[in-house]
């Protein structure tokens, strides 16, 4: 018992921290709308946040740089006709977001390299074929241009925006509102949690339930369900007295959870955040004045609490900054974006070191921006794990090419076969394009060697004088 106690980690004395008042974002109108999404959605570029909108949905995209007072007549991204639900930034190009509404349609925007000038209201792509308001967005790990969407209509659909279809449709698997859906870390599988407080497993491109979980948590409230990078599944929930729960589970066999800890009694759902590179859960609740952290681990009990970063003011949403965003000069391990009424506040959390040299063990290969298959390559069977970067000399971002839609409305929507004549035409095009984006990698890389060698260069003058 001691020993669980006083158990050793490096992460025991992470430092969270807000920033100064001149680094916040201020005066920005933070949706009211009662959907329980995060309302942020942040890259190593921009920031991006719902806000209210009379006539329609809108949101907000900030470069990062443009801190403080936001005019009221700065340009947003305004082309749904019913309250933006829900945000997500594609991993695999900055500029690249999308959205989902409750006009029940998701629509896909391109951003400017330098932030909006001007009013956007022209989506790249808009996808049609949810009957309700769409709650959920989120870009898959790996493959190009695949967006899953779930909405008010039970239905999962899955996407190529590169062709602005359908790939799949689950639509009889969920006999109430999702929760909450994720992809695993290679993208082969989705969990889901539902209004039926069944939590499961899907193979999409099978259109197959691989493992299910009924009452999860058997309180009412919403429910969270999200892939661990070893497969397992963290949740979050509510026991039957009203307590929150978390809760860990192996899909192997979910008939017990491996761990599940009551929290509180506090009734905000409870957004869970997850860094696979240090096994780090951070657990925001919403309406709460705190942000909790865990350490998932191979010995018991498995899910081991931190600590906790208390501030004064009730968070609205939470916006979570992907590793290569961060500051690895200053040992920064994770940044949110916290929504208040009326303001955006980012929460550097470090880990304090004495050392200015980089550190390798806070700081593992991290996913980077490249994606590991094309949207085809996946829906044919292919996975990838996400291509890792080294974060040593810090990030440095690539050009990113533009999205381009190549409709193909012939093409039916469950078997992948006859897309491959309508790719064709195009094919040396995307080839020319992956070979400059290669290029340009590689460019980079040596640019970054050279700066190493000559900062050894000049240690070892400073080591003979």
């Amino acid at each position: 018992m001691l020993r669980r106690v006083v158990r050793q980690s490096k992460f025991r004395h992470v430092f969270g921290q807000a920033v100064r008042n001149d680094q916040i974002y201020d005066d920005i109108r933070v949706s009211r709308v009662t959907w329980d999404s995060s309302f942020c959605a942040v890259n190593p570029k921009f920031v991006a946040i719902i806000i209210d909108a009379s006539g329609g949905g809108a949101f907000l995209v900030l470069p990062l740089q443009k801190t403080g007072r936001i005019d009221k007549t700065y340009p947003t991204v305004c082309g749904h006709m019913g309250p933006v639900l829900d945000i997500d930034w594609c991993p695999h190009n900055d500029l690249v977001i999308a959205s989902g509404s409750e006009d029940c349609k998701v629509m896909v925007w391109q951003i400017p390299e330098n932030g909006l000038e001007e009013p956007l209201s022209q989506p790249a792509v808009v996808l049609e074929g949810h009957s309700k308001r769409v709650g959920i967005v989120t870009w898959h790990p790996t493959a190009r241009n695949v967006l899953l969407s779930a909405g008010c209509d039970n239905q999962v659909v899955i996407w190529n925006v590169g062709t602005g279809e359908a790939l799949v449709r689950l639509d009889d698997m969920h006999p109430d509102v999702i929760f909450s859906a994720c992809w695993s870390r290679s993208g082969s599988l989705i969990c889901t949690a539902c209004k039926d407080k069944t939590v499961r497993v899907i193979d999409p491109r099978k259109g197959k339930i691989i493992v299910e979980k009924e009452k999860a948590h058997e309180g009412a409230r919403p429910m969270r369900a999200i892939f661990l990078a070893d497969g397992s599944i963290f949740t979050t929930g509510f026991s039957r007295m009203s307590e929150r729960q978390l809760a860990l589970w192996r899909t192997d066999n979910m008939d017990e959870p491996i761990n599940i800890q009551e929290m509180d009694s506090s009734n905000g759902i409870l957004l869970p955040f997850y860094d696979p590179d240090t096994n780090i859960v951070y657990l925001c609740g919403k309406g709460d004045s705190s942000i909790r952290y865990f350490e998932i681990t191979d010995e018991s009990p498995y899910v081991h609490y931190l600590n906790t970063f208390s501030s004064k003011e009730p968070q609205r949403g939470m916006g979570y900054m992907p590793k290569r965003g961060l500051d690895v000069n200053k040992c920064e391990i994770a940044r949110f974006y916290k929504l208040h009424e009326r303001k955006c506040e980012p929460i550097i959390m470090t880990v304090p070191r004495k050392s200015d040299l980089f550190q390798d063990d806070l700081y593992p290969d991290t996913a980077g921006p490249d994606p590991a298959v094309e949207a085809e390559e996946w829906w044919a069977g292919k996975n990838g794990n996400p291509i890792l970067i080294s974060l040593k000399n810090g990030y440095v971002a690539t050009k990113n090419r533009e999205l381009k839609v190549s409709p193909n409305p012939s093409a039916p929507q469950k078997t992948p076969g006859p897309q491959a004549p309508q790719s064709t035409p195009i094919k040396g095009e995307d080839k020319l394009e992956e070979v400059l984006r290669e290029f340009k990698s590689l460019r980079d890389r040596v640019i970054l060697q050279d700066r190493r060698i000559a900062k050894l260069e000049e240690q070892i003058a400073k080591v003979a004088m």
